[in-house]
């Protein structure tokens, strides 16, 4: 057997190699993401040695043996966001920024699985035995192991038969074979492949934990959340108690999941109604606050929307937004200046999501909106109101989706009125105590709500 070095140049946003490199990735356009890697080849001096290929499987047969049951991680929140649960011997990557808890909901997870690997390559066995203390688990199923090199962990998980594996993280494993230090590119792609080979074949499922580059990506090639079967993101501020959990990609169900967690002494725990925490601190006679009814997957969540509005006094006007879109905040100034005539030009303007969420949902933009013309008048909006619709450039309010879920939620909670666009109201059919004001644009909203 022969051994032959070569050397690639890899994209670290796509994850695609090239030969030579370039200022552009050819693939995704990407500037400045090439970087050179080497990658060591095994070639055997004679084709009768070669591994011989795997024989088709006729599909029929395939559907008789398939296996629908699945691993429960014993966190009700966890599996809805998986899709029913870990799919046997599927791979999990799990992200997050530094100190988010990542660590501190897999370790949740290994406590409720019968036979559990847990290799934390960071801390020692002592240290996450600790952690484990502290969170209240004890499990006889569960094993520990402070290793970080791939040869070792694999020998041991052939010694312990592990049901789940959990590798704490994927950026701090390394193979003896390779070239580069633990976390460089050529590490984190060989060693997520080998894992992924190895365990496929074994029928283990494992939870991959990756560290959050600055902007705010996985660590390691784009090829690494490509290999996986899921994808997972907790987010949250870490100054607040506050953490949730989404999925981005699930080949065995849906991505549009999400469910809400409340760091605590004893771990992460699911928060059934967030919606009464996150309107539990709101000032019900201050301007510029609006409540709006969000969907977290297939759940309606009540959310406050601040917003302010300052003459300028420092020369160019302020635009700042927390836990929004700051493209789509251009967008609805622009709007408010042009089709309602406030003089936006040279007001400093602050939008905030209260509780430390990041939404992106279209049906926010009627709230912002709002909320700045509610601090620009300094009228305060009635605290029973509730508000919601997508806003155009044209002015118009455009339809959103599960209206009907999310009047529930709000007439659960108290609510008087709700002020949405006309078009779904005509196809509403759910009876309820609140009253439904239909909008058509921005001015006949504010015209209500003011």
């Amino acid at each position: 057997m022969s051994t032959k070095t070569k050397t690639v140049f890899l994209c670290t946003d796509c994850g695609d190699d090239f030969a030579k490199w370039a200022g552009q990735c050819p693939s995704c356009k990407t500037w400045g993401t090439l970087q050179e890697m080497s990658i060591s080849e095994n070639k055997r001096s004679s084709s009768k040695t070669a591994t011989p290929p795997k024989p088709a499987i006729a599909f029929h047969e395939l559907l008789e043996t398939a296996e629908v049951g699945r691993i429960s991680s014993g966190i009700s929140a966890l599996d809805v966001v998986l899709g029913g649960g870990f799919m046997h011997a599927s791979i999990v990557l799990f992200g997050g920024e530094p100190g988010i808890g990542k660590s501190t909901l897999s370790l949740q997870v290994a406590g409720n699985v019968d036979k559990c690997l847990y290799v934390s390559a960071e801390e020692s066995e002592a240290q996450v035995a600790n952690r484990a203390k502290r969170l209240g688990i004890s499990s006889n199923g569960l094993t520990m192991s402070s290793e970080n090199r791939w040869e070792a962990i694999e020998k041991i998980i052939q010694m312990s038969k592990p049901t789940l594996l959990i590798v704490d993280s994927i950026q701090t494993i390394y193979s003896e074979g390779l070239d580069g230090l633990p976390g460089s590119l050529t590490q984190v792609r060989e060693c997520g492949s080998r894992i992924l080979e190895f365990c496929k074949s074994e029928n283990i499922t494992v939870i991959l934990i990756g560290h959050i580059t600055k902007d705010g990506k996985i660590a390691g090639p784009k090829m690494l959340e490509h290999m996986v079967d899921t994808v997972i993101n907790l987010a949250g501020d870490s100054k607040t108690d506050l953490r949730t959990l989404r999925s981005t990609k699930n080949r065995f169900g849906a991505t549009h999941e999400s469910a809400i967690f409340e760091m605590s002494e004893k771990g992460l725990i699911h928060v059934e109604n967030p919606s009464e925490i996150f309107l539990s601190e709101r000032a019900l006679s201050a301007s510029g606050s609006v409540v709006i009814p969000i969907m977290e997957g297939t759940r309606p969540i009540l959310i406050e929307v601040q917003g302010l509005v300052s003459p300028a006094t420092y020369g160019n006007p302020q635009r700042n937004a927390t836990g929004f879109d700051m493209r789509r905040l251009s967008m609805l100034l622009a709007i408010l200046d042009k089709r309602l005539g406030y003089q936006m030009g040279t007001q400093d303007v602050f939008v905030n999501i209260v509780g430390g969420l990041k939404i992106d949902e279209p049906s926010l933009d009627l709230a912002v909106v709002s909320a700045i013309a509610s601090s620009n008048r300094d009228i305060a909006i009635n605290p029973t109101t509730v508000i919601c619709g997508e806003v155009g450039l044209s002015g118009e309010v455009r339809s959103i989706s599960h209206l009907d879920r999310r009047v529930a939620e709000a007439e659960k909670l108290g609510f008087k009125k709700i002020v949405c666009p006309v078009q779904n109201l005509k196809k509403f059919k759910h009876k309820t105590s609140i009253e439904l004001i239909g909008v058509a644009t921005v001015h006949e909203a504010l015209q209500h709500i003011l």
